[in-house]
Order: C-alpha cells, then sequence, then structure tokens
C-alpha cells in the first residue's frame, strides 16, 4: 500500500493524507451517490501534526499517505477537530501507532472522544480561542458547536492561511482531484448544497453563529480545507461556499416549488402532473419528484432552494403510503423553513392522508395556503382542473412571498 497511496503536497509544508471512498453510497439516510472522502492533513512544520484521521476501514490508506512523506511515528500532535466516526474512526489505530505527544480537542470533543473508544491516553483539551505553537508556525483553535456537533471545532494555521473546517463547508464527492476548481461546476455546486441541505440545515442558527464568529475573527483564508470532499483554494471559490451558507442559513424562497408523491395506482400522479402544469401557468418552476422514483435526500436538497413544498400521497391503511412517511420524517427533522405549502392525493373510502400530510406542513410552521385537495378514486377531468388551479393559487402564493 505504501508504493500505492501517496501523499498529495497542497501547499510546501501540508499535505493531504486521507482516504477515497469510492464505494460508499449511504450516510445515515443520505443518498452519497459519487462517493466521498475522508480528509487528514499533515502539517509539516517543528512540531509535526496531524489534523483529523480518517474512517476506521481506512486507517490503512491514511498511514499509506502519511508514510509516504514521514515516518508516522515522527508525528508529534494530533488533532481532532470533530468525533463523529468518520473523521475519528482510526484515531485508536493512530494513537497506537504514532504514540504522539498530545492529542488535542475540544472540551465536548474530549468528552465525545472518551464515549467513543479507549484510547489509552489523555485528551488535552483546548480553549476556544486558543493558540498552540508548533514551532516554525502556530494553529489557532475556534470552538464552532453545534456545526455539526457539539464537540465541533475549526483549526486555522498561521502562516499557511488555511482554514481546516472539520464537515463545516464540506461534501460527498470521490475523486483524484484535491480542489473544488478542479471539477465540474455543476457537480460541485450540487454536492455542497446537498451536503448543507441533508447535514446541516436544521442547524441554521449554529451555522449563523459559526459564520460571524469566523468574519469577527478577521482570518485572512487562503484555502478552506473541510473533513469531507475537495479543498477550496481560490479567493472566488473560497467567498462562494462562505456566502452559499449564508444564504442556506436564512433559506431565502425561490419561484420554485418541489411537489413530492407517492400514488398507488396512479391517480396521485396524475393530480401531481396537473398540479405541475397549474404551477408552470402561474408563474413558478415546478419540480416533480415521485418517490418510487426519487431519494429523500434528493427532495431534500431541492427544499433547500425553492419557495413552495407540495406534498401527496394515496392513501393506504388508514394512512400516507410508506415512502412518503419516510421523506416526511426525514425532511421534518432537517426542519426547512420559509415555504408556501399544500398538500393533496387520491383516496378510495377513508382519505386519512392528506390529513396528515397537511398536518406535517401545519407543525413545520409552513405557510399552508389552501385545504387539502383530495379526490376520490380516479381523477376526471374537472378533478385534474381543479388540481390544475390548486397549481396556479400555489404558484401565486409562492411568487407573493417572495415580495414580502
Amino acid at each position: 500500500m505504501k508504493d500505492t497511496f501517496k501523499a498529495v503536497k497542497i501547499l510546501d509544508d501540508v499535505y493531504w493524507v486521507g482516504a477515497i471512498d469510492w464505494d460508499v453510497r449511504h450516510f445515515h439516510g443520505y443518498l452519497t451517490s459519487r462517493g466521498t472522502t475522508y480528509n487528514a492533513f499533515l502539517i509539516m512544520t517543528d512540531k509535526i501534526t496531524l489534523i483529523d484521521t480518517v474512517k476506521a476501514s481506512s486507517a490503512g490508506e491514511m498511514f499509506s499517505r502519511i508514510a509516504s512523506v514521514i515516518d508516522p511515528e515522527k508525528i508529534d500532535y494530533i488533532v481532532s477537530n470533530h468525533a463523529e466516526m468518520d473523521h475519528s474512526g482510526a484515531l485508536p489505530q493512530a494513537i497506537k501507532r504514532i504514540k504522539p505527544e498530545k492529542v488535542f480537542a475540544s472540551k465536548m470533543g474530549a468528552k465525545a472522544l472518551s464515549n467513543h473508544y479507549d484510547l489509552g491516553c489523555e485528551i488535552t483539551i483546548v480553549d476556544d480561542g486558543q493558540t498552540l505553537d508548533l514551532g516554525s508556525d502556530k494553529i489557532t483553535f475556534a470552538e464552532t458547536k453545534m456545526c455539526h456537533w457539539p464537540d465541533s471545532m475549526v483549526t486555522y494555521q498561521h502562516s499557511r492561511k488555511v482554514l481546516y473546517t472539520q464537515d463545516a463547508f464540506g461534501m460527498h464527492l470521490a475523486g483524484l482531484e484535491r480542489y473544488a476548481d478542479e471539477y465540474d461546476r455543476t457537480i460541485i455546486d450540487y454536492e455542497s448544497a446537498k451536503y448543507y441541505g441533508n447535514i446541516l440545515m436544521h442547524l441554521a442558527g449554529f451555522i449563523d453563529k459559526t459564520l460571524e464568529k469566523l468574519g469577527a475573527l478577521n482570518l485572512e483564508i487562503s484555502m478552506i480545507a473541510p473533513d469531507h470532499g475537495p479543498i477550496w483554494r481560490t479567493p472566488e471559490d473560497i467567498a462562494g461556499i462562505i456566502d452559499s451558507y449564508a444564504r442556506w442559513s436564512r433559506q431565502d424562497p425561490s419561484d420554485k416549488v418541489v411537489v413530492v408523491y407517492d400514488s398507488m395506482w396512479g391517480s396521485t400522479a396524475k393530480m401531481a402532473r396537473a398540479i405541475g402544469e397549474g404551477l408552470f401557468a402561474g408563474g413558478a418552476k415546478a419540480k416533480l419528484m415521485s418517490m418510487s422514483a426519487c431519494h429523500r435526500s434528493d427532495v431534500v436538497t431541492e427544499i433547500l432552494e425553492a419557495g413552495g413544498l407540495v406534498v401527496g400521497s394515496a392513501t393506504m391503511n388508514n394512512n400516507m403510503q410508506p415512502a412518503m412517511a419516510d421523506v416526511i420524517t426525514y425532511a421534518g427533522g432537517l426542519k426547512p423553513r420559509n415555504l408556501v405549502a399544500g398538500a393533496f392525493g387520491s383516496f378510495g373510502w377513508s382519505g386519512e392522508a392528506t390529513r396528515n400530510l397537511q398536518k406535517w406542513l401545519t407543525d413545520l410552521g409552513l405557510n399552508v395556503i389552501t385545504d387539502p385537495l383530495r379526490v376520490n378514486y380516479v381523477p376526471n377531468a374537472d378533478d385534474l382542473a381543479k388540481c390544475r388551479q390548486f397549481g396556479i393559487d400555489l404558484a401565486e402564493a409562492t411568487l407573493a412571498s417572495l415580495k414580502n
């Protein structure tokens, strides 16, 4: 492995020594259709420092990359910015092999690591704003609680102006290219939005605090190095991803309305298509997403930058279809905001699905503008005309909300 997996020099004294996971497709409910990376960084100063580790199963790849630059046992310090197991899983192996002088983490990080592992060493707790002297360089720690866990912190390398940001500003994207500007921009934009929507959307208040904190520190940043995905290195990309996080945390509405539905015998699907026609006729952009064809995490990605949300289901066993129960449970936990909303569906004799969907929308605090639209069994021409008008009404309400 040593001759296969090499470290990647990103600066004269900084190396990427992480691992590429080409095969992973599921990340606690999130479809990682393009795989991911687990990023770790080696700072070659007087006190050689490893920033984060990788998933336990990828430890061998990380050690091989380190060994292509230096004997791993010569590493002096390890910094754990985030205790989640895709970044700390290899830490026990690293401590055993490297035998570092110190392992650094936030107060909550030390607690989380001790609850995950028997590390066999004491964790050195660093305070918010504390600076560590590495000899020919220094690093400063800043707590970023709940971006993504209570333990989360970022590390700033002074001489190289690199901000190591753990989960913040990352994405799930496997690739041998190390920099965001080396990828197709549409992929970068989609995967960074998907990551925010599915991992951080419900933490918007904490994201705001993180952005305010980093802004107040007035750091000069030449690179943002997250723990997943490529590194941001151009001034345009660095400013762009920070601005995107600010926009996503506000969840600014747009003229897009997402129609999420599941059908049993095709009647609810017919309603969805008619609603989509009405949305377009009313001046909105319609995105129809059948849960027989779409994944929950892609639905959330579309909702992130939408202005409206319409949910529909046939009634089954006195409730909504299972696929709709799945997506609303998942999406509800991420707490989407600032959406005009409505519910619809076909039913046979009871029709609880639309009532339950309407309640879900209301409980989320969305702007539900109308009663649920229900059709008994198969929609006829008059029913479909009502569906089209339903879409027009939702489009008009969505566009009106943009003016407020």
